[in-house]
Protein backbone atom coordinates (compact mmCIF):
# COMPACT_ATOMS: atom_id res chain seq x y z
CA UNK A 1 0.00 0.00 0.00
CA UNK A 2 0.95 3.39 -0.95
CA UNK A 3 0.85 6.00 1.68
CA UNK A 4 -0.36 8.23 -0.38
CA UNK A 5 -4.11 5.92 -0.69
CA UNK A 6 -4.04 6.30 3.12
CA UNK A 7 -5.71 10.08 2.33
CA UNK A 8 -8.64 10.18 2.22
CA UNK A 9 -9.50 10.70 -1.62
CA UNK A 10 -13.08 10.87 -3.15
CA UNK A 11 -13.80 7.52 -4.15
CA UNK A 12 -12.39 5.72 -1.43
CA UNK A 13 -14.63 8.06 1.22
CA UNK A 14 -17.33 7.72 -0.95
CA UNK A 15 -17.12 4.01 -0.92
CA UNK A 16 -16.39 4.03 2.89
CA UNK A 17 -19.37 6.52 4.10
CA UNK A 18 -21.75 3.82 1.92
CA UNK A 19 -20.36 1.27 4.51
CA UNK A 20 -19.12 -1.11 1.60
CA UNK A 21 -15.63 -1.17 2.88
CA UNK A 22 -12.78 -1.57 -0.30
CA UNK A 23 -10.47 -4.83 -0.49
CA UNK A 24 -9.23 -6.36 -3.44
CA UNK A 25 -10.87 -8.80 -5.58
CA UNK A 26 -7.94 -11.15 -5.01
CA UNK A 27 -8.85 -11.40 -1.24
CA UNK A 28 -11.96 -12.61 -2.26
CA UNK A 29 -9.84 -14.98 -4.06
CA UNK A 30 -8.15 -15.93 -0.54
CA UNK A 31 -11.80 -15.91 1.23
CA UNK A 32 -12.70 -18.70 -0.61
CA UNK A 33 -10.13 -21.03 0.28
CA UNK A 34 -10.81 -20.07 3.93
CA UNK A 35 -13.45 -22.29 5.82
CA UNK A 36 -16.63 -21.17 6.47
CA UNK A 37 -19.77 -21.27 9.11
CA UNK A 38 -21.96 -19.67 6.65
CA UNK A 39 -22.16 -22.69 3.91
CA UNK A 40 -24.73 -20.62 1.86
CA UNK A 41 -21.92 -17.90 1.53
CA UNK A 42 -19.10 -20.56 1.07
CA UNK A 43 -21.00 -21.16 -2.30
CA UNK A 44 -21.71 -17.83 -3.65
CA UNK A 45 -18.55 -16.51 -3.17
CA UNK A 46 -16.79 -19.76 -4.56
CA UNK A 47 -18.68 -18.44 -7.99
CA UNK A 48 -15.55 -16.41 -9.07
CA UNK A 49 -13.66 -19.56 -9.13
CA UNK A 50 -15.68 -22.35 -10.39
CA UNK A 51 -18.06 -20.86 -12.31
CA UNK A 52 -21.76 -21.15 -12.35
CA UNK A 53 -24.69 -18.74 -11.93
CA UNK A 54 -25.91 -17.07 -8.70
CA UNK A 55 -29.46 -18.20 -9.28
CA UNK A 56 -27.85 -21.85 -9.91
CA UNK A 57 -26.48 -22.11 -7.04
CA UNK A 58 -28.96 -20.49 -4.79
CA UNK A 59 -31.77 -23.27 -6.42
CA UNK A 60 -29.66 -25.68 -5.56
CA UNK A 61 -29.33 -24.42 -1.68
CA UNK A 62 -32.99 -24.57 -1.82
CA UNK A 63 -33.20 -27.98 -3.51
CA UNK A 64 -31.92 -29.91 -0.70
CA UNK A 65 -34.28 -28.89 1.33
CA UNK A 66 -32.76 -25.78 3.59
CA UNK A 67 -34.21 -22.56 3.86
CA UNK A 68 -32.93 -19.08 2.51
CA UNK A 69 -33.60 -16.23 4.93
CA UNK A 70 -33.37 -12.98 3.10
CA UNK A 71 -31.09 -11.99 6.26
CA UNK A 72 -28.87 -14.75 5.57
CA UNK A 73 -29.01 -13.21 1.66
CA UNK A 74 -28.02 -9.62 3.18
CA UNK A 75 -25.30 -10.48 4.68
CA UNK A 76 -24.24 -12.48 1.72
CA UNK A 77 -24.30 -9.29 -0.36
CA UNK A 78 -22.57 -7.33 2.06
CA UNK A 79 -19.61 -9.49 2.22
CA UNK A 80 -19.85 -10.00 -1.94
CA UNK A 81 -19.79 -5.89 -2.55
CA UNK A 82 -16.64 -5.84 0.29
CA UNK A 83 -14.52 -8.02 -2.32
CA UNK A 84 -16.53 -5.84 -5.30
CA UNK A 85 -18.47 -8.77 -6.31
CA UNK A 86 -21.26 -6.49 -7.92
CA UNK A 87 -22.54 -8.23 -10.73
CA UNK A 88 -23.13 -11.40 -8.15
CA UNK A 89 -24.65 -9.04 -5.66
CA UNK A 90 -26.88 -7.37 -8.08
CA UNK A 91 -28.04 -11.36 -9.57
CA UNK A 92 -28.31 -12.44 -5.50
CA UNK A 93 -31.34 -8.99 -5.50
CA UNK A 94 -32.54 -10.04 -8.42
CA UNK A 95 -33.61 -13.54 -7.32
CA UNK A 96 -35.02 -11.98 -4.12
CA UNK A 97 -37.39 -10.52 -6.31
CA UNK A 98 -38.56 -13.12 -8.45
CA UNK A 99 -38.94 -14.93 -5.24
CA UNK A 100 -41.18 -11.90 -4.19
CA UNK A 101 -38.75 -10.73 -1.08
CA UNK A 102 -39.91 -7.40 0.25
CA UNK A 103 -37.17 -5.05 -0.17
CA UNK A 104 -36.77 -2.09 2.29
CA UNK A 105 -35.42 1.69 1.66
CA UNK A 106 -31.95 0.45 1.88
CA UNK A 107 -31.88 -2.65 -0.32
CA UNK A 108 -33.41 -0.27 -3.03
CA UNK A 109 -30.49 1.79 -2.15
CA UNK A 110 -28.20 -0.89 -2.22
CA UNK A 111 -29.41 -2.22 -5.61
CA UNK A 112 -29.45 1.53 -7.20
CA UNK A 113 -25.48 1.37 -6.62
CA UNK A 114 -25.24 -2.28 -8.03
CA UNK A 115 -27.14 -1.25 -11.23
CA UNK A 116 -24.92 1.45 -11.61
CA UNK A 117 -21.43 -0.33 -11.29
CA UNK A 118 -22.90 -2.93 -13.69
CA UNK A 119 -25.07 -1.51 -16.03
CA UNK A 120 -24.47 2.09 -15.46
CA UNK A 121 -25.78 5.25 -14.55
CA UNK A 122 -28.28 5.83 -17.34
CA UNK A 123 -30.07 2.02 -16.00
CA UNK A 124 -29.42 3.41 -11.96
CA UNK A 125 -31.67 6.46 -13.39
CA UNK A 126 -34.40 4.08 -14.70
CA UNK A 127 -34.23 1.74 -11.88
CA UNK A 128 -34.77 4.78 -9.42
CA UNK A 129 -37.53 6.68 -11.92
CA UNK A 130 -39.27 2.56 -11.74
CA UNK A 131 -39.81 3.39 -7.65
CA UNK A 132 -42.85 4.27 -6.16
CA UNK A 133 -43.11 7.16 -4.62
CA UNK A 134 -42.63 6.19 -1.38
CA UNK A 135 -39.29 4.68 -1.92
CA UNK A 136 -37.99 7.75 -3.43
CA UNK A 137 -36.43 8.99 -0.29
CA UNK A 138 -33.06 10.24 0.95
CA UNK A 139 -31.77 6.65 0.68
CA UNK A 140 -32.15 5.80 -3.04
CA UNK A 141 -31.54 9.79 -3.91
CA UNK A 142 -28.71 9.65 -1.65
CA UNK A 143 -27.40 6.41 -3.45
CA UNK A 144 -27.63 8.10 -7.03
CA UNK A 145 -25.86 11.32 -6.05
CA UNK A 146 -23.08 8.86 -4.67
CA UNK A 147 -23.45 7.29 -8.18
CA UNK A 148 -22.96 10.61 -9.79
CA UNK A 149 -20.09 12.03 -7.49
CA UNK A 150 -17.87 8.71 -8.40
CA UNK A 151 -18.87 9.28 -11.69
CA UNK A 152 -17.45 12.69 -11.77
CA UNK A 153 -20.38 14.22 -12.91
CA UNK A 154 -20.50 17.52 -11.83
CA UNK A 155 -23.85 19.12 -12.91
CA UNK A 156 -25.99 16.17 -12.07
CA UNK A 157 -24.91 15.98 -8.91
CA UNK A 158 -25.56 19.81 -8.07
CA UNK A 159 -28.69 19.14 -9.85
CA UNK A 160 -30.09 16.33 -7.58
CA UNK A 161 -28.05 17.68 -4.55
CA UNK A 162 -30.35 20.59 -5.11
CA UNK A 163 -33.87 18.68 -5.74
CA UNK A 164 -32.74 16.80 -2.28
CA UNK A 165 -32.31 19.94 -0.58
CA UNK A 166 -36.14 21.25 -1.81
CA UNK A 167 -37.96 18.06 -0.95
CA UNK A 168 -36.08 18.64 2.74
CA UNK A 169 -33.90 15.25 2.82
CA UNK A 170 -30.16 16.83 3.49
CA UNK A 171 -30.44 16.96 7.38
CA UNK A 172 -27.23 15.61 8.02
CA UNK A 173 -23.44 15.43 6.12
CA UNK A 174 -23.92 12.86 4.23
CA UNK A 175 -24.79 14.42 0.86
CA UNK A 176 -22.30 17.12 1.60
CA UNK A 177 -19.44 14.92 1.82
CA UNK A 178 -20.65 13.44 -1.32
CA UNK A 179 -20.28 16.90 -3.48
CA UNK A 180 -16.46 17.46 -1.16
CA UNK A 181 -15.33 14.32 -2.61
CA UNK A 182 -16.32 15.26 -6.05
CA UNK A 183 -14.64 18.81 -5.77
CA UNK A 184 -11.54 16.60 -4.06
CA UNK A 185 -11.14 14.36 -7.28
CA UNK A 186 -12.05 17.42 -9.93
CA UNK A 187 -9.02 19.55 -8.47
CA UNK A 188 -11.01 22.21 -6.94
CA UNK A 189 -10.55 21.91 -2.84
CA UNK A 190 -11.08 25.40 -2.40
CA UNK A 191 -14.79 24.42 -2.65
CA UNK A 192 -14.94 22.16 0.44
CA UNK A 193 -14.36 24.81 2.77
CA UNK A 194 -17.63 26.60 1.61
CA UNK A 195 -19.29 23.56 1.91
CA UNK A 196 -18.06 23.31 6.02
CA UNK A 197 -19.76 26.63 5.99
CA UNK A 198 -22.91 26.07 4.52
CA UNK A 199 -23.37 22.92 7.20
CA UNK A 200 -22.30 25.57 9.89
CA UNK A 201 -24.97 27.11 8.92
CA UNK A 202 -27.40 24.66 8.98
CA UNK A 203 -26.32 23.87 12.29
CA UNK A 204 -25.77 20.44 11.07
CA UNK A 205 -22.97 18.81 13.10
CA UNK A 206 -19.60 17.75 11.90
CA UNK A 207 -18.63 14.25 11.29
CA UNK A 208 -15.46 12.52 11.26
CA UNK A 209 -14.89 12.17 8.15
CA UNK A 210 -16.26 15.58 7.16
CA UNK A 211 -13.19 17.01 9.31
CA UNK A 212 -10.93 14.54 7.95
CA UNK A 213 -11.88 15.97 3.63
CA UNK A 214 -11.77 19.53 5.44
CA UNK A 215 -8.34 18.65 6.24
CA UNK A 216 -7.40 16.92 3.04
CA UNK A 217 -8.66 19.97 1.21
CA UNK A 218 -6.03 22.53 2.86
CA UNK A 219 -3.55 19.41 2.52
CA UNK A 220 -4.38 19.85 -1.28
CA UNK A 221 -3.95 23.56 -1.04
CA UNK A 222 -0.54 22.78 0.42
CA UNK A 223 -1.67 24.95 3.57
CA UNK A 224 -0.81 22.73 6.65
CA UNK A 225 -1.44 26.00 8.49
CA UNK A 226 -5.45 25.47 8.00
CA UNK A 227 -4.76 21.93 8.07
CA UNK A 228 -3.67 21.86 12.15
CA UNK A 229 -6.77 24.33 12.83
CA UNK A 230 -9.27 21.79 11.53
CA UNK A 231 -7.45 19.53 13.72
CA UNK A 232 -7.86 22.67 16.53
CA UNK A 233 -11.30 22.65 15.93
CA UNK A 234 -12.12 18.88 15.72
CA UNK A 235 -10.18 18.58 19.40
CA UNK A 236 -12.57 21.55 20.60
CA UNK A 237 -15.17 19.95 19.20
CA UNK A 238 -15.41 16.38 20.32
CA UNK A 239 -12.34 14.26 21.62
CA UNK A 240 -14.38 11.64 20.64
CA UNK A 241 -14.14 12.49 16.78
CA UNK A 242 -10.35 12.69 16.84
CA UNK A 243 -9.75 8.69 15.89
CA UNK A 244 -7.57 6.56 14.87
CA UNK A 245 -8.60 7.31 11.22
CA UNK A 246 -8.16 10.97 11.88
CA UNK A 247 -4.46 10.23 12.75
CA UNK A 248 -3.44 8.31 10.29
CA UNK A 249 -4.79 10.74 7.85
CA UNK A 250 -3.29 13.63 9.26
CA UNK A 251 0.23 11.63 9.45
CA UNK A 252 -0.22 10.47 5.91
CA UNK A 253 -0.81 14.54 4.61
CA UNK A 254 2.32 15.71 7.17
CA UNK A 255 4.39 12.44 5.07
CA UNK A 256 3.26 13.41 1.55
CA UNK A 257 4.18 17.55 2.56
CA UNK A 258 7.86 15.68 3.78
CA UNK A 259 6.96 16.66 7.38
CA UNK A 260 8.59 13.38 8.29
CA UNK A 261 9.48 14.45 12.44
CA UNK A 262 5.48 15.47 12.19
CA UNK A 263 4.38 12.04 11.00
CA UNK A 264 6.21 9.98 13.12
CA UNK A 265 4.87 11.92 16.34
CA UNK A 266 1.66 11.39 14.87
CA UNK A 267 2.56 7.93 14.43
CA UNK A 268 3.81 7.67 17.83
CA UNK A 269 0.66 8.81 19.01
CA UNK A 270 -1.60 6.88 17.65
CA UNK A 271 0.33 3.37 18.51
CA UNK A 272 0.49 4.32 22.40
CA UNK A 273 -3.26 5.97 22.65
CA UNK A 274 -5.11 4.50 19.91
CA UNK A 275 -4.14 1.61 18.38
CA UNK A 276 -6.90 -0.80 17.27
CA UNK A 277 -6.32 -4.63 17.06
CA UNK A 278 -6.95 -4.92 13.58
CA UNK A 279 -4.53 -5.98 10.72
CA UNK A 280 -4.96 -2.42 8.78
CA UNK A 281 -3.40 -0.52 11.91
CA UNK A 282 -0.34 -2.48 11.28
CA UNK A 283 -0.39 -2.11 7.65
CA UNK A 284 -1.10 2.00 8.25
CA UNK A 285 2.07 1.79 10.36
CA UNK A 286 4.14 0.00 8.16
CA UNK A 287 3.05 1.98 4.72
CA UNK A 288 3.46 5.61 6.76
CA UNK A 289 6.83 4.52 8.39
CA UNK A 290 7.90 3.92 4.74
CA UNK A 291 7.04 7.09 3.54
CA UNK A 292 9.29 8.58 6.44
CA UNK A 293 12.17 6.08 5.13
CA UNK A 294 12.27 4.98 8.29
CA UNK A 295 13.39 1.42 7.57
CA UNK A 296 13.66 0.21 11.40
CA UNK A 297 10.17 1.57 12.45
CA UNK A 298 8.72 -0.52 9.31
CA UNK A 299 10.61 -3.95 10.32
CA UNK A 300 9.25 -2.68 14.57
CA UNK A 301 5.55 -2.74 12.87
CA UNK A 302 6.05 -6.01 10.74
CA UNK A 303 7.38 -7.81 13.79
CA UNK A 304 4.66 -6.58 15.87
CA UNK A 305 1.62 -7.39 13.57
CA UNK A 306 3.32 -10.75 13.15
CA UNK A 307 3.16 -11.46 17.15
CA UNK A 308 -0.78 -9.86 17.29
CA UNK A 309 -2.02 -12.31 14.73
CA UNK A 310 -2.02 -16.22 14.45
CA UNK A 311 -1.56 -16.02 10.85
CA UNK A 312 0.18 -13.58 7.85
CA UNK A 313 -2.77 -12.92 5.27
CA UNK A 314 -1.54 -12.34 1.60
CA UNK A 315 -2.74 -8.50 2.27
CA UNK A 316 -0.44 -8.15 4.86
CA UNK A 317 2.40 -9.63 2.59
CA UNK A 318 1.55 -7.50 0.23
CA UNK A 319 2.05 -4.21 2.21
CA UNK A 320 5.53 -5.24 3.34
CA UNK A 321 6.61 -6.33 0.14
CA UNK A 322 5.42 -2.42 -1.22
CA UNK A 323 6.95 -0.60 1.81
CA UNK A 324 10.53 -2.83 0.92
CA UNK A 325 10.52 -1.77 -2.21
CA UNK A 326 9.88 1.65 -1.27
CA UNK A 327 12.76 1.34 1.09
CA UNK A 328 14.77 0.32 -2.17
CA UNK A 329 15.68 -2.76 0.49
CA UNK A 330 15.95 -5.04 -2.37
CA UNK A 331 17.66 -8.05 0.02
CA UNK A 332 14.50 -7.57 2.74
CA UNK A 333 12.49 -7.68 -0.93
CA UNK A 334 13.66 -10.75 -1.86
CA UNK A 335 13.52 -12.57 1.59
CA UNK A 336 9.82 -11.27 2.52
CA UNK A 337 8.48 -12.51 -1.18
CA UNK A 338 10.15 -15.80 -0.91
CA UNK A 339 8.77 -16.47 2.77
CA UNK A 340 5.73 -15.42 1.44
CA UNK A 341 5.90 -17.66 -1.95
CA UNK A 342 7.06 -20.67 -0.03
CA UNK A 343 4.07 -20.61 2.17
CA UNK A 344 1.00 -19.40 0.17
CA UNK A 345 -1.81 -21.34 -0.12
CA UNK A 346 -3.06 -19.13 -2.60
CA UNK A 347 -1.06 -17.71 -5.03
CA UNK A 348 -1.60 -13.76 -5.14
CA UNK A 349 -0.61 -12.09 -8.39
CA UNK A 350 -0.65 -8.71 -6.38
CA UNK A 351 2.51 -9.48 -4.18
CA UNK A 352 4.13 -11.01 -7.76
CA UNK A 353 3.59 -7.91 -9.69
CA UNK A 354 4.40 -5.49 -6.26
CA UNK A 355 8.03 -7.44 -6.64
CA UNK A 356 8.33 -7.21 -10.22
CA UNK A 357 7.82 -3.54 -10.00
CA UNK A 358 10.37 -3.12 -7.24
CA UNK A 359 12.85 -5.21 -8.66
CA UNK A 360 12.80 -3.02 -11.87
CA UNK A 361 12.79 0.68 -10.01
CA UNK A 362 16.72 -0.92 -8.47
CA UNK A 363 17.57 -2.30 -12.26
CA UNK A 364 17.17 -5.42 -11.12
CA UNK A 365 15.82 -6.93 -14.19
CA UNK A 366 16.94 -10.52 -13.87
CA UNK A 367 14.92 -11.27 -10.88
CA UNK A 368 12.32 -9.14 -12.18
CA UNK A 369 11.78 -12.22 -15.28
CA UNK A 370 12.44 -14.96 -12.98
CA UNK A 371 9.34 -13.49 -10.65
CA UNK A 372 6.92 -13.11 -13.97
CA UNK A 373 8.20 -16.75 -14.80
CA UNK A 374 7.36 -18.45 -11.71
CA UNK A 375 4.41 -16.69 -11.31
CA UNK A 376 3.09 -18.05 -14.80
CA UNK A 377 3.59 -22.00 -13.55
CA UNK A 378 1.93 -21.18 -10.36
CA UNK A 379 -0.81 -18.84 -11.17
CA UNK A 380 -3.43 -18.36 -14.05
CA UNK A 381 -3.00 -14.43 -14.02
CA UNK A 382 -4.48 -12.30 -14.88
CA UNK A 383 -0.32 -11.41 -15.42
CA UNK A 384 -1.52 -8.06 -17.54
CA UNK A 385 -0.52 -5.50 -14.66
CA UNK A 386 2.90 -7.24 -13.78
CA UNK A 387 3.56 -6.70 -17.91
CA UNK A 388 2.72 -3.35 -17.83
CA UNK A 389 5.52 -2.83 -15.18
CA UNK A 390 7.91 -4.28 -17.84
CA UNK A 391 6.56 -2.13 -20.65
CA UNK A 392 6.85 1.31 -18.69
CA UNK A 393 10.77 -0.24 -17.76
CA UNK A 394 11.41 -0.71 -21.27
CA UNK A 395 9.98 2.39 -22.80
CA UNK A 396 12.27 4.09 -19.92
CA UNK A 397 14.89 2.52 -21.27
CA UNK A 398 14.76 3.04 -24.70
CA UNK A 399 13.66 -0.71 -25.61
CA UNK A 400 10.72 -0.38 -27.51
CA UNK A 401 10.85 -3.72 -28.87
CA UNK A 402 10.82 -5.55 -25.45
CA UNK A 403 8.05 -3.13 -24.47
CA UNK A 404 5.90 -4.35 -27.75
CA UNK A 405 6.69 -7.85 -26.95
CA UNK A 406 5.00 -7.55 -23.44
CA UNK A 407 1.94 -5.69 -24.79
CA UNK A 408 1.08 -8.21 -27.41
CA UNK A 409 1.27 -10.78 -24.57
CA UNK A 410 -0.86 -8.86 -22.48
CA UNK A 411 -3.55 -8.55 -25.32
CA UNK A 412 -3.38 -12.15 -26.30
CA UNK A 413 -3.61 -13.38 -22.69
CA UNK A 414 -6.98 -10.29 -21.81
CA UNK A 415 -8.33 -9.72 -25.22
CA UNK A 416 -10.24 -6.28 -23.28
CA UNK A 417 -7.08 -5.54 -21.86
CA UNK A 418 -6.81 -1.39 -20.59
CA UNK A 419 -3.92 -0.29 -19.96
CA UNK A 420 -3.57 2.06 -16.52
CA UNK A 421 -2.92 5.26 -16.93
CA UNK A 422 0.86 5.26 -16.13
CA UNK A 423 1.28 2.71 -19.21
CA UNK A 424 -0.29 4.95 -21.18
CA UNK A 425 1.96 7.87 -20.20
CA UNK A 426 4.82 6.04 -20.86
CA UNK A 427 3.92 4.91 -24.17
CA UNK A 428 3.13 8.33 -25.36
CA UNK A 429 6.27 9.87 -23.88
CA UNK A 430 8.21 7.37 -25.93
CA UNK A 431 6.24 8.45 -29.44
CA UNK A 432 6.91 12.04 -28.34
CA UNK A 433 10.33 11.99 -28.04
CA UNK A 434 10.98 9.85 -31.05
CA UNK A 435 8.18 11.75 -33.44
CA UNK A 436 6.88 7.76 -33.86
CA UNK A 437 3.28 9.13 -35.75
CA UNK A 438 2.73 5.77 -37.02
CA UNK A 439 3.42 3.80 -33.75
CA UNK A 440 1.52 6.29 -31.68
CA UNK A 441 -1.57 5.93 -33.90
CA UNK A 442 -1.32 1.69 -33.74
CA UNK A 443 -0.90 2.17 -30.05
CA UNK A 444 -4.46 4.55 -30.22
CA UNK A 445 -5.74 1.95 -32.38
CA UNK A 446 -5.59 -0.42 -29.78
CA UNK A 447 -6.97 1.54 -27.22
CA UNK A 448 -10.22 2.35 -29.31
CA UNK A 449 -10.65 -1.66 -29.53
CA UNK A 450 -10.90 -1.84 -25.61
CA UNK A 451 -12.64 1.63 -25.05
CA UNK A 452 -9.75 3.11 -23.16
CA UNK A 453 -9.33 6.04 -25.71
CA UNK A 454 -10.32 8.86 -24.16
CA UNK A 455 -8.51 12.46 -23.75
CA UNK A 456 -5.32 11.98 -22.64
CA UNK A 457 -4.69 9.26 -24.75
CA UNK A 458 -5.19 11.76 -27.54
CA UNK A 459 -3.18 14.52 -25.80
CA UNK A 460 -0.58 12.06 -26.53
CA UNK A 461 -1.31 11.62 -29.75
CA UNK A 462 -1.42 15.13 -30.85
CA UNK A 463 1.78 16.06 -28.63
CA UNK A 464 3.27 12.79 -30.96
CA UNK A 465 2.08 15.04 -34.34
CA UNK A 466 3.57 18.21 -32.98
CA UNK A 467 6.90 16.69 -31.94
CA UNK A 468 7.04 14.84 -35.36
CA UNK A 469 6.29 18.59 -37.21
CA UNK A 470 3.03 17.05 -39.00
CA UNK A 471 -0.47 17.62 -39.35
CA UNK A 472 -3.45 15.53 -39.03
CA UNK A 473 -6.46 17.16 -41.47
CA UNK A 474 -9.01 14.86 -39.96
CA UNK A 475 -8.29 14.85 -36.56
CA UNK A 476 -10.85 16.71 -35.40
CA UNK A 477 -13.65 14.79 -36.50
CA UNK A 478 -11.95 11.57 -35.16
CA UNK A 479 -11.83 13.72 -31.52
CA UNK A 480 -15.76 14.23 -32.30
CA UNK A 481 -17.02 11.07 -33.57
CA UNK A 482 -15.45 9.77 -30.07
CA UNK A 483 -16.84 12.09 -28.20
CA UNK A 484 -13.83 13.70 -26.96
CA UNK A 485 -14.55 16.95 -24.67
CA UNK A 486 -12.13 19.51 -26.47
CA UNK A 487 -10.23 20.79 -23.27
CA UNK A 488 -8.17 23.89 -23.47
CA UNK A 489 -4.82 22.28 -23.71
CA UNK A 490 -6.30 19.86 -27.01
CA UNK A 491 -7.57 23.10 -28.17
CA UNK A 492 -4.12 24.71 -27.94
CA UNK A 493 -2.52 21.64 -29.94
CA UNK A 494 -5.02 21.64 -32.48
CA UNK A 495 -3.89 24.82 -33.71
CA UNK A 496 -0.28 23.24 -34.63
CA UNK A 497 -1.82 19.36 -35.85
CA UNK A 498 -5.44 20.06 -37.25
CA UNK A 499 -5.47 24.51 -38.46
CA UNK A 500 -8.76 24.97 -39.04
Amino acid sequence: MNYRRLILSGSWLVRKLCTAASETASDAMVEVAAPRRNTLYSRLSALGATGGTVSEALNDFVMEGKMIRKDELSRCIKQLRKYRRYQHSLDIMDWMEKRNMEFSFVDHAIRLDLISKTKGIGAAEDYLSALPPSAKNVLTYGALLNCYCNHLMKDEALALFKKMDELKLINNTLPFNNLMCLYMRLGQPEKVPQLIDELKRRNIPLGCFTYILWMQSYANLKDIEGVENVLEELSNDSEGNCTWTTYSNLAAIYVKAGLFEKAEACLEKLEKDMMPRQREAYHFLISLYAGTSNRAEVYRAWEALKRAFPSVTNTSYLIMVQALAKLKDFEGLKKCFEEWESSCSTYDMRLATSTIRGYLSGDMLEEAELVLVNATRRSKGPFTRARECFMVYYLKKRCFDLALKHMEAAVSEFDSWRPYPETKAAFFDYFINEGDIDAAEEFCKILKNNNSLDSDAYHGLLRTYVAAGKVAPAIRKRLKDDGIELSQELQDLLVNVCPE
